[in-house]
């Protein structure tokens, strides 16, 4: 008896932290697409290397050993729409065809955009950068993105809290 007893507790309490989590989360919103177009694992050992900024001035280096499946989604955005705060498990390539978007990341105490127009791409690190995009202008934002090193049938995309850095 004393084991079931302590069996259900603890599952009490697991119940609790999960919905406790879940309300914290920032979901997406003006998400009008994002088909994920081919999923894929390398056929061979592959390791990934991106070296990012400028030499001069802060350089983040993103290492990758072994990757394993890599995703490409297309994801079109409305104004005013936004991602939610969320990481990768790996690192993301996001190109921008059309639209400008606002990134926002969570470790920036001052909550400043940096923002990417058509014809740009960039390098998100993942890894557990949390971060948001948001679509702050008036024409719908098209993004292209291929994520890096996302476990064999798992998610690309896990969803993050609020850091509590920006007012929105």
């Amino acid at each position: 008896m004393k084991i079931k007893q302590i069996l259900l507790i603890f599952v009490g309490v697991v119940a609790v932290s999960v919905v406790a989590v879940a309300a914290v989360l920032t979901p997406s919103s003006g998400i009008l697409s994002a088909p994920v177009f081919v999923r894929a694992s390398f056929a061979d050992t592959t390791d990934i290397r991106f070296k990012v900024g400028e030499r001069r001035r802060r350089q983040e280096i993103i290492n990758v050993k072994n990757a394993q499946e890599t995703v490409m989604q297309q994801i079109v955005i409305a104004p005013g729409g936004q991602t939610g705060w969320h990481t990768h498990p790996g690192p993301a390539v996001v190109l921008i065809k059309s639209g400008q978007m606002s990134f926002y990341d969570s470790e920036d105490p001052t909550c400043t955009a940096r923002t990417y127009s058509a014809g740009e791409a960039f390098v998100d690190s993942g890894q557990g950068h949390v971060h948001i995009a948001r679509n702050e202008g008036n024409v719908n934002l098209e993004l292209w993105v291929t994520y890096f090193d996302v476990p064999p049938g798992g998610t690309f995309r896990i969803d993050a809290p609020d850091p509590g850095v920006c007012s929105f």
